[in-house]
C-alpha cells in the first residue's frame, strides 16, 4: 500500500468466503465510498464460481452513481493467492451448508428444544462450532503463511470462538471480530430519548453505550446521551412496551422483534440487554422464552427457519445472476455497518471508537482473561486498544460467566477434537433441559447429521 495526499493507494484486502452474496456486497458499497483509501480486493472462496460472479460485480461498483474512489475485484483459486501481500483479511464463511444448520436449529425440536438462531450458543451453536473450528484453523494458519502482519476482520458465528480460534492458532493474529447487534439497541435507546424528549436522534452512534458481555449476550452497563438520564428513560420505555412491545417496522420480518425480551430481562436485572431477542433467549433458561411457538409469539419475535434461509438464498442467487448481466443495476446504499471506519482507523485516517470481540485482556475484570469478550475498543493507526468497561454487573454475571465457561470448554473440545468433551458443553447447556442419556441421544444424532464436516474428530 502507499500513502498518498489524498489517503491510501494500492491497499489489498482479501476476502475469505468472497462468493458471499451478503457481506461481500455490502462490503463493496461500503468500499465505493470510502474515498480515500483504494486498491483490490482478492476474492477467495471454495465456491470458485460464487467468487468469480462477484468479481463481476464488485467491478461494476466503480461506475456506480456516488462512487468516490476504485476497487479492483479478482476471484483466486488458492487461499495463498488471495492472502498474498494482503494488508486486511475478512472473514465470512458458512460453515457447511444449509442442510447442517437445517440439523442444528430443527432437530432439537422433536426434544422440545426451540432455537430461533441457533449458531452461537444452545445445541446447534455448540455442533456449529465443532465443524466451524477447524476451518478456522486452516485460515489462520494460511494467514501466518501469507500474511501474518495483516489485520484480519472476522464476520462468521459463532463469532466468539472464531476468534479465540484464529488466537489459539496464531497467537500474534492481530483479528476481531464485528457484530452489529448493538447497533440497533443504540437505536432502541435513541427511539426511547425522542418519545421522552420529543428530540430526535438522527445517528446512533450518538448515544454513548458502554458494552459488557460475550458476542450476542452483550450488556450496556453506561448509556449516555446529552444530559438525559437515559437509564431512567429506559426504565420508564420498558415500563411502557413491556407487555405491548415496541411495533416493529417490518411485521413479516424473521428477525425483527417487539424487543420485550430486553424489556424483561432489564426488569429481572436493572441492566439494558444489548442484543437482538432470538440471541438473548437462546442464552436464558428453555423455560423463559423458548417453551414453545406459543411462548415464542407471546415475546414479539419469531423463530428463523432454515427453509427461509434457503429460499432467501435462492432469491440471492438470483439477483447475483440479475447483477453480474446488467438486468439489475448495482446501486450504493449505506450499510452502517463499521467495517470501512475501522479499516480506516488502522490506515491512521481518523479514529473510531466501536464494539469488537477480542480477547479479555482485563477489560472486564470478572470474566476469565484470554475468552473473547465483546466490549468497546479505541482504533487508531495500527492498533486496536480495548476500553476498560469495568465488571459484569452482578446476576447478569451468573448467566454471562456460564457463557464464557461454555465458549472455553468448546474451544478446548474443538482443539483436541474431542466429542466427549463436546457433549459435556452441550449437556451443560441451558437450552438441554434433558436427562443424560436423551441429551446424548440428541448430541449423537446432530453430530451424525453433520458428519461430513467433523471427519478430523473420527480419525
Amino acid at each position: 500500500m502507499k500513502y498518498t495526499d489524498k489517503g491510501v493507494e494500492n491497499l489489498k484486502i482479501a476476502y475469505v468466503g468472497g462468493g458471499s452474496r451478503g457481506w461481500a456486497w455490502k462490503l463493496m458499497s461500503d468500499l465505493a465510498v470510502a474515498g480515500d483509501i483504494s486498491g483490490e480486493v482478492d476474492l477467495y472462496d471454495i465456491d470458485y464460481e460464487a467468487a468469480c460472479h462477484n468479481e463481476i460485480i464488485g467491478n461494476k461498483f466503480n461506475d456506480a452513481c456516488g462512487a468516490t474512489t476504485k476497487w479492483t475485484y479478482q476471484a483466486r483459486k488458492t487461499i495463498g493467492e488471495a492472502l498474498t501481500g494482503a494488508d486486511f483479511v475478512i472473514i465470512s464463511i458458512l460453515p457447511g451448508t444449509f442442510d447442517e444448520m437445517d440439523s442444528d436449529v430443527h432437530t432439537p425440536e422433536k426434544y422440545g428444544i426451540y432455537q430461533p438462531v441457533g449458531d452461537t450458543t444452545g445445541p446447534g451453536g455448540i455442533v456449529r462450532a465443532l465443524r466451524t473450528i477447524p476451518m478456522i484453523e486452516v485460515i489462520a494458519r494460511a494467514i501466518r503463511e501469507y500474511c501474518p502482519k495483516a489485520w484480519v476482520i472476522n464476520y462468521t458465528n459463532p463469532m466468539a470462538l472464531c476468534i479465540k480460534s484464529l488466537y489459539d492458532t496464531f497467537p500474534e493474529i492481530k483479528a476481531f471480530g464485528c457484530c452489529h447487534e448493538v447497533f440497533a439497541v443504540q437505536e432502541l435507546i435513541a427511539k426511547a430519548v425522542c418519545e421522552a424528549t420529543g428530540e430526535q436522534i438522527t445517528e446512533r452512534k450518538a448515544v454513548k453505550a458502554n458494552v459488557v458481555g460475550v458476542n450476542h449476550f452483550t450488556w450496556i452497563t453506561d448509556a449516555r446521551y446529552r444530559n438525559y438520564d437515559v437509564n431512567k428513560i429506559y426504565a420508564d420505555f420498558a415500563e411502557k412496551y413491556y407487555y405491548s412491545g415496541v411495533e416493529k417496522k417490518n411485521p413479516d420480518s424473521v428477525f425483527e422483534s417487539a424487543h420485550r425480551v430486553k424489556f424483561d430481562l432489564f426488569k429481572r436485572y436493572g441492566v439494558i440487554a444489548a442484543a437482538g431477542d432470538r440471541h438473548l433467549a437462546e442464552f436464558c433458561e428453555g423455560s423463559w422464552y423458548l417453551k414453545n411457538d406459543e411462548q415464542i409469539k407471546d415475546w414479539g419475535f419469531v423463530r428463523t427457519p432454515v427453509s427461509w434461509r434457503k429460499e432467501d438464498l435462492k432469491e440471492r442467487q438470483a439477483r447475483s445472476e440479475r447483477l453480474r448481466t446488467g438486468k439489475e443495476a448495482v446501486t450504493i446504499q449505506e450499510t452502517g455497518e463499521d467495517g470501512v471506519r475501522q479499516i480506516r482507523a488502522l490506515l491512521g485516517l481518523g479514529d473510531c471508537t466501536t464494539n469488537v470481540n477480542i480477547p479479555n485482556m482485563g477489560q472486564i475484570p470478572n470474566l476469565p482473561l484470554g475468552i473473547v469478550v465483546e466490549t468497546n475498543a479505541a482504533f487508531r493507526d495500527n492498533s486496536v486498544d480495548p476500553i476498560f468497561a469495568g465488571p459484569v454487573p452482578d446476576g447478569v454475571w451468573q448467566l454471562v460467566s456460564r457463557a464464557a465457561d461454555a465458549q472455553s470448554m468448546v474451544a478446548k473440545a474443538a482443539r483436541e477434537r474431542n466429542l466427549d468433551l463436546a457433549f459435556k458443553a452441550f449437556a451443560n447447556d441451558p437450552l438441554v433441559n434433558l436427562d443424560l442419556p436423551t441429551a446424548r441421544q440428541l448430541f449423537d444424532e446432530m453430530v451424525e447429521n453433520t458428519k461430513k464436516y467433523l471427519s478430523e474428530y473420527f480419525e
